[in-house]
This record gives C-alpha cells, sequence and structure tokens, in this order.
C-alpha cells in the first residue's frame, strides 16, 4: 500500500474513531471514551509519521530536480503534444504546479527541468 492510500485509510478510521467518542459521551461511557482516546493519539501519531515521510520524499525529489541545469515554463502547444517534445528531449522532467511536487517547489506555472537547453 503506497503512502497517499495509508493517509487515506488512516483518515477514514480517525473519522470512525471520532464519531464513536461522540456516541460514547453521550452515553456518558467513561471506559470506551477512554480507550477510544487512546486509538485516535495512536492513529494520529501514524498519521503524522506517514505525513513526514511523504514530505521528505517530495522534498529529496524537489531538489533533485531543481539540480537539473535547464528549466523553462511550457507552452501551451507543447504541453498539448507532451509526447513529440519528451521524444525530442532527453531526460526531460515535467512538474505541474497542482501535484505536490509542484507546490513544495511552489511553481505557478507547468515547467520542464531537463539536464540540457531545449
Amino acid at each position: 500500500m503506497n503512502r497517499k492510500q495509508e493517509l487515506q485509510t488512516i483518515n477514514n478510521k480517525l473519522d470512525k474513531l471520532r464519531r464513536r467518542l461522540e456516541k460514547a459521551k453521550l452515553a456518558h461511557n467513561q471506559a470506551a471514551m477512554v480507550n477510544i482516546k487512546w486509538e485516535l493519539d495512536q492513529l494520529t501519531k501514524q498519521k503524522a509519521e506517514i505525513s513526514g515521510q511523504q514530505a521528505r520524499h517530495n522534498s529529496s525529489k524537489a531538489e533533485k530536480i531543481k539540480a537539473m541545469a535547464f528549466s523553462r515554463v511550457l507552452s501551451k502547444a507543447e504541453q498539448a503534444d507532451m509526447g513529440k517534445l519528451k521524444k525530442s528531449v532527453r531526460g526531460l522532467v515535467v512538474v505541474h504546479p497542482m501535484t505536490a511536487l509542484g507546490k513544495e517547489m511552489n511553481l505557478s506555472e507547468v515547467t520542464g527541468f531537463a539536464p540540457k537547453k531545449f
């Protein structure tokens, strides 16, 4: 299971536990509340750990891409025919600003990174 799926399952479990906690509060069940709070803490720690791993992975990938010799914003025509562009430029990496990597790199437009000028 990848990190994104793990985070989603953890979020689902947290949501279910929060609902169970509300029901336990309404029923004034202290033993169940303590148990649920402990589970919530464990899942929250696990979620933070996975999020940290994901952030480290993205930042190391961003550093590698930024270290490439050349980068420029891609025109709409180049974006439309991405296959042709990738065939003509060896080692081209295209980063979209709406992806996690693009947000990490603070991009505002679709940008291509390559070892040589293109």
